[in-house]
């Protein structure tokens, strides 16, 4: 075999060992796309979740009317914390404790206060944002090989999107003209196809990477224990704040219309999307929620005896490179602007996931096509070797006189 056969033949080794990095990166992209409607996925499949209103003009129970309600269906149950979906369809999620140490998260009918259901602790939800995000590898110390494989994929990404746009010259024509040839084989129409979503998908492409990135950086950084948080560390309530009763009962609290109401006034705008009740008698009440800037929350700690402010975390309160890192996560997975916000992710990530598919058609095509041209050549039989005739002078009689 010659030395041009021999690398012709490695090439195609290497182009075949390409293939499962080609699958690999096409099943993150499928599931990521899955993962950003994951929950609705789980409301279509299970009416417990489902909040109808009773009527159009039907009002919303307040938490403190929630709680009252859970309490008179089971009175032996601890409710721990109350949270509400930013879809007006969906029921009220909140974390009860029961006598027996159980710990839950039911769904509550944000109407009428019913249970509807218990929450599942691994649903379809859960496993589209495990295999997409570390591929079900388990955390054992710090994070597991699985993030740091699936994160490791935004650096080709990224660089895939710059060399795209180095690659196609004056791409942005694509936007005012584009062409998808449907008539003329199939090697054309994906070929145009991954160029053209490749195109429309910038913007997009150029969010998950980044923000892929930046799970990487994340991991890195909390596996080697550093920090970038400027987060204080809230203080219990003191000793001599808590009120005492002569029947031994626990003290009396404020309700949480109140404590939403204080931590409304101290934050201008406050949307509160949760609660979590005080776990003991030294706790605060957690009021949290979105305002003005939808990719982050603002929390406020309440003292649960006299409603007075223990601390806040304001987006004034974030430096500049919290204010970035802290939008990470809603970025990459769109889930911080309702169902339409979701939809936008869900169609460019199936577009991402389709032009992974052509990308890999067109690759398998190619490398098919090299490796059976490879096989002809190889069994074609040899060309005979012509050699030169030779001329010999021979003497005859006639010449020798």
């Amino acid at each position: 075999m010659s030395k041009k056969s021999r690398s012709k033949l490695w090439f195609l080794v290497h182009s075949w060992l390409a293939l499962p990095i080609w699958f690999f990166v096409l099943i993150v992209c499928v599931t990521g796309t899955l993962a950003v409607v994951s929950q609705e996925i789980v409301w279509l499949a299970n009416p417990q979740m489902r909040a109808s209103p009773p009527s159009d003009d039907a009002p919303r129970l307040n938490y403190d009317e929630i709680i009252a309600a859970i309490k008179k269906a089971e009175p032996q149950t601890l409710v721990q914390g109350i949270s509400r979906p930013d879809e007006s369809h969906f029921a009220l999620d909140v974390d009860v404790s029961y006598p027996d140490g159980r710990s839950v998260t039911v769904y509550v009918n944000p109407y009428s206060g019913v249970i509807q259901g218990t929450a599942p602790q691994f649903n379809f939800k859960a496993f589209t944002r495990a295999l997409h995000g570390w591929w079900l590898v388990p955390f054992t110390n710090g994070y597991s090989w699985g993030w740091y494989l699936v994160s490791f994929l935004a650096l080709p990404m990224l660089a895939s999107l710059v060399t795209g746009l180095v690659v196609y010259k004056r791409f942005w024509k694509g936007f005012f003209r584009p062409t998808l040839r449907i008539r003329h084989g199939a090697r054309i129409f994906w070929g145009d196809f991954h160029r053209l979503s490749g195109i429309w998908s910038i913007w997009f492409i150029a969010v998950i990477s980044i923000t892929g990135v930046w799970f990487l950086i994340k991991a890195i950084l909390f596996d080697n224990q550093i920090s970038i948080t400027t987060e204080p560390v809230v203080s219990v309530v003191s000793r001599e704040s808590v009120p005492l009763t002569s029947t031994g009962k626990p003290a009396p609290m404020i309700n949480l219309d109140q404590a939403i109401k204080v931590a409304q006034e101290q934050i201008p705008g406050l949307d509160a999307s949760f609660v979590t009740l005080p776990s003991n008698a030294y706790s605060h009440l957690s009021v949290g929620g979105r305002s003005w800037y939808p990719l982050m929350f603002q929390t406020a700690e309440v003292n649960p005896y006299n409603g007075d402010i223990a601390s806040t975390r304001l987006l004034s309160d974030r430096t500049g490179l919290e204010f970035v890192t802290e939008s990470m996560r809603p970025l990459h997975t769109g889930d911080f602007g309702g169902i339409w916000i979701k939809l936008i992710w869900f169609f460019f990530g199936l577009l991402l996931s389709m032009m992974v598919l052509s990308g890999l058609l067109i690759w398998t095509k190619r490398t098919a096509l090299a490796t059976a041209n490879a096989f002809k050549r190889s069994n074609k039989a040899p060309r005979p070797v012509s050699r030169p005739q030779t001329v010999m002078n021979q003497q005859t009689p006639e010449g020798n006189l």
